[in-house]
């Protein structure tokens, strides 16, 4: 960048007001308006294109044009920021976490043993109450009227109908 900045200077280089370019000397048009301020014009174009009062900014080849539509910055090219989610280890309501933690680094063969614990202890339970009803049906005191497995089950009973 340096180099080009030292020879612009040695050879008094100009810019274009239309479109950005640089004119060498010996080239391009000058033009001063009434007010005195001067304009430099790289060729007829873009000279006929001023005096138009076009806007250089629709001009997709104007240095204006790529610098309001972000074209050719080397310097830009950082990368975007993306938003990462952040995860956050959570207790469960009633568990904490270094109780979900070590039941995830539990080994399969101590996992097994509880479940087939947890299973024998259920079915043994089951056994008991089991055992209870069973006791509970023969020691039930037998009254005088037998009812019917819809009646223990409390259906509705049919009033006998009496005579007057």
């Amino acid at each position: 960048m340096d180099q080009s900045k030292a020879i612009e200077s040695l050879l008094m280089l100009e810019t274009c007001s239309f479109s950005g370019y640089k004119i060498y000397p010996s080239r391009g048009r000058v033009f001063i308006r009434g007010d005195s301020k001067t304009f430099r014009f790289l060729s007829s174009k873009t000279a006929s294109l001023f005096h138009q009062d076009k806007n250089p900014r629709k001009f997709a080849w104007t240095v204006i044009f790529r610098k309001s539509h972000r074209k050719g910055i080397k310097e830009e090219v950082a990368k975007k920021r993306t938003r990462r989610n952040v995860k956050y280890n959570r207790a469960v309501v009633g568990v904490s976490w270094d109780a979900i933690n070590a039941r995830r680094n539990e080994k399969t063969e101590v996992r097994s043993a509880a479940r087939a614990e947890a299973v024998s202890k259920a079915k043994e339970k089951r056994k008991e109450e089991a055992a209870k009803r069973k006791a509970a049906r023969v020691n039930a005191p037998q009254g005088d009227q037998k009812l019917s497995k819809q009646q223990a089950r409390g259906a509705f009973m049919k009033v006998k109908p009496t005579s007057r």
